[in-house]
């Protein structure tokens, strides 16, 4: 038995955020048993998709506080799956680019997302699928002009501990880590 409020199941936005909250919570959990985290997908798809990029600029196109995406590079570093590098013209720079190791996680936490993809819309037919991705992509790429603000995409998580950093996205944030 549904147990929502017939009202809240009017709403769209509703069944978009709860919709999104099972979704974002099941790939938590798969990425979880392998050590991964939203924010580590985030940044290695990032940087597969753009190339290397200066750390204090990756930060901002992920919209990630940077104190925080430090600690997301540090996993990162130590499973061997990014380079950092210092500039040596500007000791301030850091350069982080995907190791092939990173690649290689990368492509099973995207085949992950996938599973979890599946899971969540198997109720819909292949062209409900693909009308659905369209709408949210326009919906994505036209974010609403309202005064509230619209963080940077992607946005995994807030940070690497359980509390959120204040002024930033949070754990309701689209893709976001429940709980971690």
């Amino acid at each position: 038995m549904d147990t929502v409020p017939p009202s809240l199941l009017d709403l769209t936005s509703f069944l978009l955020a709860r919709t999104g909250r099972t979704a974002r919570a099941r790939l938590a959990a798969r990425l979880a048993e392998r050590d991964q985290r939203l924010w580590h997908l985030a940044v290695l798809a990032a940087l597969a998709d753009s190339g290397p990029q200066v750390q204090r600029e990756l930060a901002t196109r992920l919209a990630i506080d940077p104190s925080d995406l430090v600690k997301v590079l540090d996993d990162l570093t130590r499973a061997g799956q990014v380079e950092r590098t210092r500039s040596t013209t500007d000791r301030r720079r850091i350069r982080v680019s995907l190791t092939t190791t990173g690649r290689t996680a990368l492509a099973d936490l995207l085949r992950q997302a996938r599973a979890v993809q599946d899971e969540v819309l198997a109720p819909l037919d292949a062209e409900e699928r693909a009308a659905l991705h369209r709408l949210l992509l326009r919906l994505h790429r036209h974010p609403p002009a309202s005064g509230t603000p619209t963080p940077g995409t992607p946005t995994p998580d807030t940070t690497t501990s359980d509390a959120p950093t204040p002024g930033h996205p949070t754990p309701d944030t689209p893709i976001s880590e429940p709980g971690r």
